[in-house]
């Protein structure tokens, strides 16, 4: 079968899952903040997901998953053995890493995997890296541990306190700075709104800093325009010239509007697909009767 092999796949937490995958040429070309584009089969639609990691030597790349549409419950059915049936990139900007000193990085639920990459290229630039990392509860966090491997120090937190501190990540960033820390740079990636959250926050503190950001994307090299996002009143393509962006620039509203734009045909999607489901279920219980 052509395609690209499944050589592991797991579940993280809730409804996130982790694929190792066959992709030789990615694996050599890939940089920290790069994503790719996939298609699971003929049928299926395009979608962005960022490689968390690579192995040039065997040739292999790893994606975090988080079931959230038609595709992704699709992709959350894939085994090890599986193929994906095409697969491009990397695409993207990759992180300009600089020296920036004291480094805060910010990852809210399943943009933890798109951030520990990222991590690790500013730890090996020879910046002291602090992490926050935060989920809606215990079961939603991913990959502290591997955090704690890069980060100098790594603070968690969930909204509901089931591990943890309370709260949000914000909440962990005022009181880590109001106890005297003073970060000369910060990185968040996650859903519109923590970004948005933390780019008030690290306005409040005078923290310059970036944000990566998760347009709707189809063709991956800025010729549809669906990923465009404003940043700094001017307007910009996030599969060429992000996906990451000054944070303190970026219209967060329009990016959460933007976003929902097809959020009627994606419940449609679900939908259909899971009546699909529920009458083949149906045909089978009848032919065994």
């Amino acid at each position: 079968m052509s395609g690209y092999l499944i050589h592991s796949a797991r579940q993280l937490a809730d409804k996130i899952y982790e694929y190792w995958v066959e992709a030789p040429r990615i694996a050599t070309k890939h940089a920290a903040g790069q994503f790719i584009i996939l298609r699971l089969h003929d049928h299926g639609e395009r979608i962005p997901l960022t490689v968390v990691e690579t192995n040039p030597q065997s040739g292999q790349i790893r994606l975090i998953v988080q079931v959230a549409g038609k595709t992704t419950e699709e992709f959350a059915q894939l085994k090890t053995g599986d193929f994906i049936l095409d697969l491009v990139g990397p695409l993207g900007q990759a992180t300009h890493i600089h020296n920036w000193g004291n480094l805060i990085v910010i990852g809210g639920g399943v943009g933890s995997a798109p951030l520990l990459p990222i991590a690790k290229a500013a730890k090996a630039g020879g910046n002291k890296v602090h992490a926050i990392i935060g989920a809606r509860s215990k079961d939603l966090l991913i990959l502290t541990e591997e955090f704690e491997t890069v980060c100098d120090e790594v603070r968690v937190c969930t909204d509901d306190g089931t591990f943890g501190t309370k709260g949000f990540v914000t909440d962990v960033l005022n009181s880590w700075c109001e106890t005297g820390t003073r970060f000369t740079y910060g990185i968040a990636v996650g859903p519109v709104p923590m970004m948005r959250a933390a780019a008030k926050t690290m306005g409040q503190w005078g923290i310059p800093g970036l944000a990566s950001l998760n347009p709707i994307m189809l063709d991956g090299t800025g010729m549809c325009g669906a990923c465009r996002v404003t940043v700094n009143n001017v307007t910009r393509f996030a599969c060429v010239e992000g996906p990451e962006f000054d944070i303190h620039g970026v219209d967060f509203n329009e990016l959460m509007m933007r976003n929902r734009s097809y959020i009627n045909e994606e419940h449609e999607a679900v939908e259909h697909a899971h009546q699909c489901q529920l009458n083949e279920m149906i045909k089978h219980v009848r032919a065994e009767a």
